[in-house]
């Protein structure tokens, strides 16, 4: 065929700035699309959620928002649900957790009036469907509420079999330990799951270790540099720790460092406060004591290396995906064991501490006579996991607040993590609620519940390495609980931003025991079991579980910030948005918690952790009452002033580390970090003052609106003449007949709707760019920034720098979300249908003064909300911040260099010589500026501290200049 003469360069220079005025004409009538999508929704309206019924004409806002809300989680449904997840086991990848994820995507779908389509909407990870169901959800057509469910493929593994012997002189078994807890029939649950899923840790090696035994206590870095400083050689032993302090997969890794062939775990009566057998209490489940039997389940990742699947560190765990030899996993095999079989171990060493001479304990070092012998067994291989998503589009497309809570249990998980199900059913319940009774979302709002995060975070994890892009670009903040309920003390941890709005969201939830009180005052509360002036407590364990108490009451907020251990971490430390976490758990005269034990059941969550489900319902309340905040706010609530005002503390905490260092630490300038802080402060301080001065502009301008164009407008039966030529206007070139308008009840006519605004316009942060149908070139094709880019990745579904292949256009589609239409979810087609998008082009060759002009208050009221929104955007943009694409050295997943789980990530605190709290090495909740404190505090390196603090003085001034206003 002849080809076309190509055009002179000439002709194509002028083509070029016709385009780009036509185009700047196109956006300047944005408003008028913006305004259209309210006709679109006037058509489709109907059809859009089946399930729901008629709503009432005026939509629930402000403080009837929270009412209705707050009115609907209530103890006898927490109850309810708690006895329907937490009565079978559900271990990841069984056969049960899919079962469970299923029920899940049911409540879903029957709350928010998602019509359950023929095929059940599961996907596996990285195909169209799966990418799709995600990446839409920020599209300026994603209208109505949808459900799916995502498959990933994690290499996990399970117990074959255990044993764990002493050996005689002549190598034979002289004794073998009962792996198996009682599972005493006094608790129904326990009983029928005892051995359901065996003891053993996850993720742990496979293999046979034969040695002498040596006690370690928590097996913390402190732990194992005492025993090296005592002379121990851990090399060929087998070392016994108990839980505490760290994470029980540094306590394997720290033994494994110093040449130990296998490591035991046990369960010490010593850390669990007053509530002890010694002190009269009846062991569970004839009392509130520890049963003797009980083991902890437990994953034995390096948590503090990076989390997630072994196999896959940094990008998603697909199907297919090319895997790597596990770096944050044991090379020695490990069992986890009962108080009963620790206390027959350590009577064959003997004496574990030797005194000196001012009193003060350490350890021995002391090495067995005889010979332990320990088998673990395991199945190891890729095993699929599900993670069950929903989400509720907002008028605000483009921010997404995440809500999340994982599902998976080592056995009946009734508080670890059913109860935090429990409270996330709740908040499904009323945010249900508040659509079918109009309620529709300022921001979009996404429910997860997380599969297999008790093997190492992972369902979040990879689906956090798999949409990282998309999450940056969209998210505002990450809500997570887990145990909501396993004692009596309210805490919530999470980044500094959000501290006020925690507090100033408990303040008005009704405590869950007492009256008079609110939330926040269960940040104080004790257990039942008040010790009397006989008992006795280990001193060390008070001393510790004392300071710690005593840091978080000196804290200026009363919220610590997060480290890690939960689902939040790949939002939070990866990818830097804004999370928190929260529950309520145990204290010094708590019931004994027997975490990941089979006797975690119902039973003790209705005997003793929440009798009456009113802790179960009390977090309900307020995870979506701050997520509604979060959700329908003009301004984003997050405080980043009282966040910069800590980064002093956190350089304060650096510079105590110096001053604790040997002198040639004192060459360690870190001045210009501090000016770098204050740089930050005062650019967060002038985005505090250009937030406010919007956030006022744009109600001024809609009480006017409100006030002049309202309905109940000198008592009108009708709106004003205004509105209802604006809406009729919009209405008509949809061919909708016009609004037949309702008086509403005087009570409302003073109220200001919290959505008054959407009424009049639609905003999303595609703006003008995403959703204009100005956009097309002559030719009829649509502009790159018109399209959604499918992330394709190469064949080791690494993430992929060439050039998609395929692109998704953006088009406004009536069932997007179900997958009895597959071709809606290939991202090679455009459907052709009812609302195909060309029904919405406009022909080009009208001239534009033909067109209808936007009405002056409307134009004033778009500028005051994209006023809001650039202010949003720096708001959003404070957190992400902090990340650093190099990461965090030796640990490089981890990218936040604010804040991170420690080196050594433990909970409980050390002694210094100086006899001063610290948990720079072992601090649980968090490690502040962890490069440049490691550095300091574990390498012990002045230069490298010199690089840090440089790396991190340019991060924030670079953050500074992005908030500027």
């Amino acid at each position: 065929m002849p080809t076309e003469k190509a055009q002179p360069d000439v002709e194509k220079e002028c083509i070029q700035p016709q385009l780009h005025n036509r185009r700047r004409k196109f956006f300047r009538f944005s408003a008028y699309v913006l305004l259209a999508l309210l006709g679109i929704k006037a058509v489709v309206s109907p059809f859009v959620h089946p399930h729901i019924p008629s709503v009432p004409h005026r939509r629930p806002s402000g403080t009837k928002r929270d009412e209705l809300f707050l009115s609907v989680p209530n103890s006898e449904s927490a109850l309810a649900a708690s006895r329907a997840y937490a009565t079978h086991p559900h271990l990841a990848g069984s056969a049960a957790d899919f079962e469970d994820a299923r029920v899940i995507l049911k409540l879903f779908q029957t709350e928010f009036g998602i019509e359950q389509p023929t095929t059940e909407p599961i996907f596996s990870a990285g195909t169209s469907e799966s990418r799709n169901a995600t990446l839409l959800l920020t599209s300026p057509f994603a209208t109505k509420p949808s459900a799916w469910i995502d498959v990933y493929y994690p290499v996990l593994n399970t117990p074959l079999d255990r044993t764990l012997q002493i050996l005689g002189e002549d190598g034979s078994a002289v004794w073998e330990a009962n792996l198996k807890e009682d599972g005493d029939p006094l608790d129904e649950d326990a009983s029928t799951y005892r051995d359901s899923v065996p003891t053993w840790h996850g993720l742990s090696r496979d293999g046979i270790a034969e040695g002498q035994l040596v006690y370690a206590n928590y097996g913390s870095k402190a732990d194992y540099d005492e025993l090296v400083a005592a002379g121990a050689d851990l090399t060929g032993k087998i070392v016994i720790v108990r839980y505490g302090a760290v994470f029980r997969g540094l306590k394997i890794k720290g033994a494994q460092e110093l040449g130990a062939v296998g490591v035991l775990i046990y369960s010490d009566p010593r850390d669990d406060g007053y509530v002890i057998v010694e002190n009269g209490f009846a062991p569970y489940p004839y009392g509130p004591a520890r049963n003797p039997t009980s083991v902890q389940r437990g994953s034995v990742q390096y948590l503090s290396s990076y989390p997630g699947d072994p196999t896959t560190p940094g990008y998603p765990a697909y199907e297919h995906a090319q895997r790597e030899e596990g770096t944050n996993i044991p090379k020695i095999p490990s069992l986890p064991i009962s108080w009963v079989n620790g206390q027959k171990l350590l009577e064959e060493i003997g004496d574990l501490y030797v005194e000196g001479e001012n009193g003060e304990k350490t350890l021995s070092g002391k090495a067995s006579a005889s010979k332990i012998k320990l088998v673990n067994h395991v199945d190891t291989k890729v095993t699929p996991i599900w993670n069950t998503m929903a989400s509720i589009p907002g008028h605000i497309k483009d921010e997404v607040v995440i809500i999340g809570c994982h599902r998976d249990a080592w056995v009946l998980g009734a508080a670890d993590p059913t109860s935090g199900t429990v409270s996330l059913h709740e908040v499904i319940r009323g945010f249900g609620a508040l659509l079918r009774n109009g309620w529709k979302p300022l921001r979009t709002v996404v429910f997860a519940s997380w599969d297999a995060e008790e093997y190492g975070l992972i369902g979040s994890t990879e689906w956090g390495e798999d949409f990282t892009e998309w999450i940056s670009k969209h998210a505002v903040a990450y809500l997570n609980t887990d145990t909501s309920t396993s004692g009596s003390r309210w805490v919530a941890n999470a980044s500094p931003s959000l501290a006020n709005v925690i507090k100033e969201t408990a303040l008005k939830i009704s405590h869950p025991t007492t009256e008079g009180k609110n939330l926040w005052d269960a940040k104080d509360d004790e257990g039942p079991f008040q010790p009397a002036s006989y008992f006795t407590i280990d001193t060390d364990f008070l001393w510790s579980y004392t300071a710690t108490q005593q840091k978080l009451r000196a804290s200026k907020t009363g919220i610590s910030p997060l480290g890690s251990g939960s689902d939040f971490t790949v939002f939070l430390q990866r990818i830097g948005v804004a999370s928190s976490s929260e529950g309520f758990g145990s204290t010094l005269t708590d019931a004994v918690y027997h975490y990941h034990s089979v006797y975690d059941t119902q039973r003790f969550q209705e005997v003793y952790a929440d009798p009456g489900f009113h802790r179960h319902v009390a977090v309900a309340r307020h995870l979506g009452l701050l997520a509604l905040h979060l959700i329908d706010s003009f301004v984003i609530p997050l405080n980043t002033t009282q966040y910069a005002l800590e980064l002093d503390d956190y350089l304060d905490k650096v510079s105590a580390i110096q001053s604790e260092s040997p002198s040639s630490f004192d060459t360690l300038d870190l001045s210009k970090l501090s000016k770098a802080i204050k740089k930050v402060q005062a650019a967060s301080r002038a985005l505090d003052k250009e937030k406010f001065k919007a956030e006022k502009h744009f109600k001024r301008i809609l009480r006017k609106l409100h006030r002049h164009h309202s309905p109940h407008h000198h008592q009108c039966r009708k709106p004003s003449r205004f509105v209802r030529c604006v809406k009729d206007w919009i209405q008509g070139i949809f061919g909708v007949k016009p609004h037949n308008y309702q008086k509403n009840s005087r009570h409302d006519a003073h109220e200001i709707d919290m959505n008054a605004w959407t009424r009049f316009l639609e905003i999303d942060g595609y703006d003008v760019r995403a959703i204009s149908p100005f956009s097309r070139h002559r030719d009829g094709s649509i502009p790159s920034e018109r399209y959604m880019h499918i992330g394709q990745r190469g064949p080791d579904h690494r993430p992929s720098h060439r050039k998609p292949e395929h692109s998704i256009p953006i088009h406004p589609r009536d069932e997007f979300d179900h997958p009895e239409h597959p071709d809606l979810l290939e991202p090679d087609q455009t459907r052709v249908g009812p609302y195909h998008p060309d029904h919405l082009w406009f022909d080009h060759s009208k001239s534009f003064k033909h067109r209808p002009r936007l009405p002056k208050e409307i134009k004033k009221l778009i500028k005051a909300a994209k006023r809001i929104m650039k202010a949003n955007k720096k708001i959003i943009a404070f957190e992400r911040g902090f990340i650093s694409e190099d990461g965090i050295r030796d640990r490089e997943w981890y990218k936040h260099l604010g804040v991170a789980p420690g080196k050594w990530l433990g909970k409980s605190l050390v002694r210094t010589p100086l006899n001063l709290v610290t948990d720079i090495v072992t601090g649980y909740g968090a490690t502040t500026f962890p490069a440049l404190t490691e550095a300091l505090a574990i390498d012990r390196n002045v230069t490298l501290a010199a690089y840090e603090a440089h790396r991190l003085t340019v991060l924030l001034e670079k953050l500074a200049d992005t908030i500027e206003p």
